[in-house]
C-alpha cells in the first residue's frame, strides 16, 4: 500500500503505511534542532532522562508497565532531530500511545546527577575502543566548529558545567520551536490511528514550516591528526571529506561510488585491493553517511602499525584509479543491485518502514525518497561515477591515524 501523508490539527506531518496481517504497529515521532544549539552534552543526556518518570508515573511505573504490555519505547538522538518510537501489539495501540504521550509532555527529567555520571562512566568504556576513538578524532576534526563535530571527547569535557536547568530549557525550546513528524505503519486503519493521534498531540505546539537557515559545516583545509594508544597492536586509519547530502544531484552517484569502493563487503574494491591481494587489512571499508546539512565520505582501515604508510598509500591508489579510469558497466550494474537490495533488507518490519518515513520527512528529503531515489541511481552512468570522485576527493581532507 503507498504512503498516505497528512498533517494534524497543529501542522505536524503524518506518514500513515497499512501493512496487513502484522501483529506489531510501530509509531515515530521526530522533533528537529534548530538553533540556537546548547552546550554539548545537553542533548545526550536529556535523551536518557525520559525514561526517569513523568509527572504521572515514577520510572519504576514507567518500566513495569511497559513491560506488562511488551512495549518497545525509545528516544534517541540524531545530528539533526531527536527521534521518539513505540512498537506494540495491535490491540495495545490506544495504551502505548497513552504512555507515549505522557512521556512526550509530562517528563521530569529526575535523576539527572546519577544519570550524567552514568553518561561519563559509558563514553570513557567507549572510548578505550580504538575503533571508537578514531572514529571520535575524526567526525571532530571533519565537523569541527559545528555541532555535527559533537563527538564523545567533546561531550566528556563539557559534562560536568551542565546543570538539569539546561536539559528542561533545551526540551521546552525544542517542543515549541521543531519541525515535528510522525509516522505509522502496521494494520490499524487509518482514520483510527489519526484520529488518536490528533488528540494526543493536536494540542502541542505547531510544527514550524520554515525552519532557519542552519549554517553548514565547511571543510576549508588538509589536516593530518595523529592520536597515539600505547597499549594496541594495530593500527587505525580513516580519511574523509565533506560532500553534498541526500537532497544534491550527486547523492546517486555518491551512493554508488560507496558502494563500489568499500561498502559491498568482499566484492568491494578496498577488500579485494587491500586486504586480499595485498594482505593489509583486518577491516578496511568506507562508508557514506548523510546528515541533513552536509555528509562526509570516509575510508577506513585496521591494520598492522608497520603497514600505515603502505595503507595510505593504497587509499591514494584506489582514489586515483576510481578518478581517472571509467567503471565497468557490469560493476556499476552490481553496485546498483547492491543498493536496492540493502534498501530491501532494511525496510521489512514495521518499525523499519516507520523510521525510514520520519526520518526522511523530518529531514526534508520526502517521504518517497527511496522511491524516487531509485528512479535515480538507475539513470547513473560511469561518466557520472568519475565525475563525482573528481569533484570530491581533493585535498581538502582529514586523515585520522591512532597508532601505538
Amino acid at each position: 500500500m503507498d504512503t498516505k501523508v497528512t498533517c494534524l490539527k497543529n501542522n505536524i506531518e503524518f506518514a500513515y503505511k497499512k501493512n496487513s496481517n502484522t501483529p506489531r504497529v510501530a509509531f515515530y515521532l521526530n522533533f528537529s534542532l534548530n538553533n540556537p544549539l546548547p552546550e554539548p552534552g545537553v542533548y545526550s543526556l536529556m535523551v536518557r532522562l525520559f525514561m526517569q518518570g513523568t509527572k504521572n508515573r515514577t520510572a519504576q511505573q514507567l518500566s513495569e508497565e511497559l513491560d506488562k504490555y511488551a512495549i518497545e519505547f525509545s528516544s534517541e538522538l540524531k545530528l539533526d532531530y531527536i527521534k521518539f518510537k513505540f512498537v506494540c501489539l495491535n490491540e495495545d495501540f490506544s495504551k502505548a500511545l497513552e504512555i507515549f504521550e505522557d512521556i512526550i509532555k509530562n517528563t521530569t527529567f529526575d535523576d539527572f546527577d546519577k544519570e550524567r555520571a552514568k553518561l561519563e562512566g559509558e563514553i570513557v568504556a567507549e572510548l578505550d575502543s580504538p575503533r571508537a576513538k578514531v572514529i571520535d578524532g575524526y567526525y571532530k576534526n571533519i565537523y569541527e566548529g559545528h555541532n555535527y563535530g559533537y563527538t564523545n571527547t567533546v561531550i566528556l569535557e563539557n559534562l560536568n558545567n551542565l546543570k538539569k536547568e539546561d536539559v528542561v530549557n533545551a526540551y521546552k525550546t525544542i517542543v515549541n520551536d521543531s519541525k515535528k513528524v510522525a509516522a505509522f505503519v502496521g494494520d490499524l486503519e487509518y482514520d483510527d490511528v489519526f484520529n488518536q493521534l490528533d488528540k494526543a498531540f493536536g494540542d502541542i505546539a505547531p510544527s514550524v514550516k520554515e525552519l532557519p537557515d542552519l549554517r553548514k559545516p565547511v571543510l576549508d583545509n588538509e589536516k593530518n591528526i595523529e592520536i597515539t594508544k600505547p597499549d594496541m597492536n594495530q593500527a587505525h586509519i580513516i580519511k574523509g571529506w565533506i560532500a553534498d547530502t541526500a537532497n544534491s544531484d550527486d547523492y546517486p552517484a555518491l551512493a554508488l561510488l560507496n558502494i563500489i569502493l568499500g561498502a559491498s563487503g568482499l566484492s568491494s574494491r578496498l577488500f579485494l585491493e587491500l586486504r586480499d591481494k595485498k594482505g593489509l587489512a583486518y577491516v578496511v571499508r568506507s562508508s557514506y553517511d548523510i546528515a541533513k546539512l552536509a555528509a562526509n565520505f570516509s575510508i577506513y582501515i585496521a591494520t598492522e602499525p608497520k603497514n600505515i604508510d603502505v595503507s595510505l598509500k593504497g587509499f591514494d591508489e584506489e582514489i586515483q584509479k576510481i578518478k581517472n579510469v571509467l567503471v565497468s558497466e557490469e560493476e556499476l550494474e552490481n553496485a546498483k543491485n547492491n543498493i536496492f537490495g540493502k534498501w530491501a533488507f532494511i525496510g521489512e518490519t514495521n518499525s523499519q518502514q516507520a523510521n525510514w518515513l520520519a526520518h526522511y520527512g523530518i529531514n526534508g528529503f520526502g517521504f518517497d525518497f527511496q522511491e524516487s531515489a531509485k528512479e535515480r541511481i538507475k539513470k547513473v552512468t560511469p561518466q557520472d561515477i568519475m565525475d563525482c570522485a573528481n569533484k570530491y576527493f581533493n585535498e581538502k581532507s582529514v586523515t585520522v591515524i591512532l597508532k601505538p
